[in-house]
């Protein structure tokens, strides 16, 4: 696109630099203040290809472009600079970057990555915790094939777990999903995984290799796709267009899958082999503080999988001994990741967190913790913590009364109790149930921000596949487009749109991201969905007449969003003062869509579906 010959082409058709006072542009708009209107000329308007139509608003002339006017707008202040220092909109840009701290930062990632496979793992995790019943009870046994079958079906994504996490991870790092599924299958490869676990040394291009099982683990990929994140944009950077479709995969996995098995997952290994030197000192030597901190961080050191380096203790503690003692504190970690979940329950309005709480809760109580731990606890955070002081409170107690366990069942849970049978079998009972009742008990008075969405599915259902869902940018009233007081919005002219009246000043994320622009007087955000969707979210009516006075981007240009996130404050009285505050969505690429369907709703929050962009897959 030749910007400076469109930009010449407009400024002729509304009547030459002669005709022009003064220009600026907003996030859709070049605005002209002309000395004569009648000089424009609106067939010539009209005829040149980006223009999308055109506004006349008291003596302004407005000229609608699109995302593109800024490159509009810098063609014609190029070519005439005397321009640029009468915009309004041409300060300096003072949007600031929001900085979360890093433990939040990793919390938020887990809540990101987990939320939108909470479905899998939630009813996968179910099966497996009524079939650890069954068997406790009899009624199934685990040599027929219907046993084996089941376990497929409850297993299998738990075993895969690398493979689906790296999908997810994928979204959130806003990076190639498919690449990213490619490193998950590249890890749990049959061949690699057989010639790590054959024991022998193993080299991949003279570097060591160490053995590592990455079937079940969360962490190594996170790691991994988070890396490939920055090296797929670096490798796209140096790639030239023509050979990025090939070079740009084949180059990122060349990098990240040895770096994960050289790098990545040995690491996690040694961290783990160093944290459970210090695990059995804590357990030979640190009583009833050593059960606190290890029953406090047991499920952070399973998150980890660094619980894997005490497995040689355990097996060796349990044949010399008859006892081990680190077991029971994975009994008394469940119980409280159980309890913390049920204290959501108990304490939850929402119905679908209630039901999700209640079930996951169930399966946690049945030893399968991560549908609560990775679906409710953890992004929620608050119940997390309350999981954390249940389990530090029931390890205290394990401890101070010498807890063991006697047989390693494989289960950490209601049925894997008689692996706890013995002469402290009572205390054990007391742990557990004290883990459960304190972490319910605090996670009920944290209480949890029910705005946050708990899966991202949850409206989605109204949509078929591959349709786009947006949420609501803000919490208020939902009114008819037609209403807005601007002619260009009220007739859609630059695409679907919605309207709202905000009830506060805040301006939220439709959708999963990533930020085009953020307009110099920080009226108006740009972004496209990680599924292609193209939204301008514009807070006011002419409120870029204010040079960004009562605005406050939270967001900046390249920025990955989620769903929900905050991206601009505003005083909304203030404003209101001024211009009227109406906020409008709209999907300026709306025409890519087979239909647009409005859902019709007066109140609204940000977590609610406002839109659905029918894809043209689905006719």
């Amino acid at each position: 696109m030749d910007y400076n010959q469109l930009a010449k082409e407009i400024l002729q058709a509304v009547g030459g630099k002669k005709n022009v006072n003064e220009v600026y542009h907003c996030v859709t708009r070049l605005r002209f203040q002309l000395k004569d209107l009648e000089k424009v000329d609106q067939k010539k308007l009209q005829a040149i290809d980006k223009v999308m139509g055109t506004n006349v608003a008291g003596s302004q002339f407005q000229v609608i472009i699109g995302n593109d006017v800024p490159k509009v707008f810098d063609a014609l202040v190029e070519e005439h600079p005397e321009w640029q220092s009468k915009s309004g909109a041409a300060k300096k840009k003072t949007g600031k970057k929001g900085v979360k701290g890093f433990f939040s930062g990793i919390f938020d990632a887990f809540s990101g990555v987990f939320a939108p496979i909470l479905p899998a793992i939630a009813g996968a995790g179910l099966l497996k915790g009524f079939m650890a019943l069954f068997v406790t009870f009899g009624w199934l046994a685990t040599d027929t094939e219907t046993y084996r079958i089941l376990m497929a079906i409850g297993d299998g994504v738990f075993y895969f777990l690398p493979i689906v996490v790296a999908v997810s991870a994928a979204r959130y790092f806003n990076t190639n999903m498919f690449v990213a599924l490619s490193v998950g299958a590249a890890l749990l490869y049959p061949d690699l995984t057989a010639l790590l676990a054959d024991g022998t040394a193993t080299h991949f291009l003279g570097l060591p290799v160490t053995s590592v099982t990455y079937a079940y683990s969360v962490i190594p990929i996170l790691i991994a796709i988070w890396l490939m994140s920055y090296v797929e944009r670096w490798v796209d950077r140096i790639i030239p267009t023509s050979l990025k479709l090939l070079f740009v995969p084949l180059i990122t996995l060349f990098i990240i899958v040895p770096l994960t098995l050289v790098v990545v997952g040995p690491l996690g290994t040694f961290v783990g082999d160093s944290v459970s030197g210090g695990i059995n000192w804590l357990l030979n030597n640190g009583g009833v503080i050593g059960g606190i901190i290890l029953g406090g961080s047991m499920a952070i050191i399973v998150m980890t999988g660094m619980h894997y380096a005490i497995v040689p203790f355990i097996i060796s503690n349990l044949a010399k001994y008859g006892y081990d003692k680190f077991l029971p504190l994975t009994y008394i970690s469940n119980m409280s990741q159980a309890g913390a979940t049920f204290g959501v329950f108990l304490r939850s309005k929402d119905k679908k967190i209630k039901s999700l709480a209640f079930s996951t809760g169930l399966t946690a109580l049945m030893g399968v913790t991560e549908p609560a731990m990775y679906g409710i606890n953890i992004v929620y955070k608050r119940p997390f913590i309350a999981s954390l002081i249940g389990g530090a409170a029931g390890g205290g107690f394990a401890m101070m009364f010498g807890v063991k366990a006697y047989v390693m069942t494989g289960n950490g849970g209601i049925p894997g109790l008689p692996g706890l049978v013995g002469d402290t079998f009572v205390y054990a009972l007391i742990a557990m149930a004290l883990a459960f009742v304190v972490a319910l008990i605090f996670s009920y008075i944290f209480g949890i921000d029910e705005e946050i969405p708990v899966e991202e599915t949850k409206d989605v259902a109204v949509a078929a596949a591959g349709d786009e869902v947006l949420y609501a940018p803000v919490d208020g009233e939902m009114i008819s487009i037609e209403q807005v007081e601007d002619a260009t919005f009220a007739d859609e002219v630059m695409g679907k749109s919605v309207a709202f009246e905000p009830r506060d000043g805040k301006l939220y994320a439709p959708v999963n991201g990533t930020i085009i622009s953020v307009f110099k007087t920080k009226h108006a955000i740009a972004l496209k969905s990680d599924n292609g969707a193209e939204i301008l979210l514009h807070v006011g009516i002419d409120t870029v007449k204010l040079d960004g006075k009562y605005f406050d981007a939270q967001v900046e240009a390249g920025q990955v969003v989620e769903q929900g996130d905050l991206l601009l404050t505003f005083d909304l009285e203030k404003i209101k003062a001024e211009f009227p505050t109406t906020t409008v969505m709209v999907v300026t690429n709306s025409h890519d869509y087979e239909g647009v369907n409005k859902v019709e709703i007066e109140t609204v929050k940000k977590n609610n579906h406002v839109m659905t962009l029918r894809s043209e897959k689905n006719e």
